[in-house]
């Protein structure tokens, strides 16, 4: 999308303010690196359609996955208040992503018309789908948006019919997908000759192994797009607790929806009681945390990916505060050498991913850590190797190699672009 020079004259002047700061601190280079990644979901990656929908790709892929549209536009909705330009976008993105859900809610990633990018998942047979992997923070990422953009603005007309279907199908795919070996009939097999990694799939003919009822909600996927090893992704359904409030708060005060409201309440109580009961373990060495994932029946996955939700990103969630002493347990092992996706090289030590070669760290793993850090020199320490290692391009990359900064993986990640603008805009203003 070509930007006119009339547009976003609040987001340019805010982009301009802090840019002018960062020019006499000790790394310059970072005014250029905030223009370049804060402007850089609106200046590529934005489309606003004629049908008054925003509709946001990734990046280097064309499709728009409802975490990552939201995830990119989330920085800039304060400004929603200010700029109707960033108004406009927030607003029909909120619809678009309504429309989607309703169209399919266990999809994570949409085509801008019914096979209008000219892909269609092996997997699927709905043209409006790209890829059909479920992953339960796809339900939570659009109700956040939607919150993001009430608290900013108080514009009630975003509060549409479709989005009222769409609060009311999230609420419900949480409730079937708590019990979902009994009450489900998701199921995704991609065939092997078009596997491209071995979490590209669920085992026992798409199912994913088996889970014992909670209270939290099933997922089939992460949200970097790998299978989940146990079905119950912990920070996902930390995730699912926040939403849901903000859920019931609509339900109260914008629809009068008291059949939504009472599923609601209930839902987020069985998940936050799920969480509490079954999500923790007691640490020889790091006392009670948090597991990554887990079945119900005493199996754990002790781990962290760099992909949000995640255990590091709790306090930015908004489930727990970063002082809370069981997210301060779960952080010392996550960003510790027994985290198994932890990587400690000559340039960067951070949090990876299975879906990334190993070595690889992701940006975004950095920024989280710096964003719900309350230490100013571990903050100081990320910035500096965030601006030291984007291998010339003043771009975020999804990952880098902890040892050689000039191998990475995607070029153009609008996500984590639009992310260390909102941490640098952060760092920058309580310097």
């Amino acid at each position: 999308m070509t930007i006119s020079s009339s547009s976003y004259k609040t987001l340019f002047q805010l982009v301009e303010q802090v840019a002018g700061k960062l020019k006499v601190s000790s790394l310059p280079q970072l005014a250029q690196m905030f223009r370049q990644c804060y402007l850089n979901t609106v200046e590529t990656t934005t489309e606003l359609l004629d049908d008054e929908t925003t509709f946001v790709f990734t990046g280097d892929i064309p499709a728009m996955w409802l975490r990552d549209s939201a995830a990119q536009v989330r920085p800039l909705v304060a400004l929603s208040s200010q700029d109707s330009d960033v108004r406009r976008l927030v607003f029909g993105l909120i619809q678009r992503q309504a429309r989607y859900l309703g169209i399919d809610p266990y999809a994570n990633a949409f085509n801008k018309e019914a096979n209008g990018n000219g892909h269609q998942d092996i997997t699927v047979r709905n043209p409006w789908v790209w890829e059909r992997k479920y992953e339960l923070d796809s339900l939570c990422y659009p109700v956040q948006l939607l919150a993001d953009y009430w608290q900013a603005t108080r514009d009630a007309t975003v509060f549409s019919t479709e989005v009222h279907q769409m609060l009311t199908r999230v609420v419900e795919v949480m409730r079937i997908e708590q019990n979902h070996d009994h009450d489900s009939a998701y199921s995704f097999e991609r065939p092997s000759e078009h596997l491209t990694l071995p979490s590209d799939t669920l085992p026992f003919k798409g199912r994913g192994t088996r889970t014992n009822f909670t209270g939290m909600v099933w997922s089939g996927f992460r949200p970097s797009d790998d299978a989940c090893k146990f079905g119950y992704l912990i920070p996902a359904n930390m995730f699912a607790v926040v939403i849901l409030k903000h859920i019931v708060e609509f339900a109260r005060d914008i629809y009068q929806d008291q059949e939504l409201i009472d599923q609601a309440e209930r839902l987020g109580q069985d998940i936050d009681f799920g969480i509490q009961t079954y999500g923790l373990v007691n640490h020889p060495k790091y006392g009670r945390i948090y597991a990554y994932e887990t079945d119900g029946y005493g199996n754990y996955n002790l781990m962290d990916d760099a992909n949000v939700p995640s255990l590091l990103s709790m306090p930015y969630l908004g489930y727990r505060p970063a002082t809370d002493p069981v997210y301060q347990n779960t952080r010392a092992f996550v960003l510790s050498s027994d985290n198994p996706y932890y990587y400690t090289g000559t340039y960067i030590h951070g949090i990876g991913s299975p879906h990334t070669p190993a070595g690889y760290v992701w940006p975004i793993s950095l920024i989280i850590q710096g964003l719900t850090s309350t230490d100013r020199s571990e903050q100081d320490a990320i910035v500096k190797t965030l601006s030291e290692t984007t291998a010339g391009t003043n771009f975020m990359h999804e990952s880098i190699n902890c040892n050689d900064p000039q191998k990475f993986t995607r070029e153009w990640f609008a996500w984590a672009n639009t992310l260390f603008g909102q941490f640098i805009q952060g760092w920058a203003q309580q310097a």
